[in-house]
């Protein structure tokens, strides 16, 4: 899986961090999305997954195939 954030989407609601902190944080002067690991282990896909889909943004894409 390889994991794509597109910046200018995000609006910093931080469900992301929420749902998968290993992967995702927030920068502390304005929120927006901080792509911790392009490419999660395999343990955190489900986690990377749900928080792809909770993004009221749809600022975070997702490859399955990468």
């Amino acid at each position: 899986m390889k994991v794509f954030v597109d910046e200018d989407r995000c609006c910093g609601a931080g469900s992301c961090v929420l749902v998968a902190p290993d992967v995702f944080d927030q920068r502390d002067e304005d929120g927006v999305v901080v792509l911790l690991e392009d490419r999660p282990a395999d343990h955190l896909h489900a986690a990377v997954r749900e928080a792809a889909g909770v993004c009221p943004a749809a600022a975070i894409t997702l490859d399955g195939t990468a």
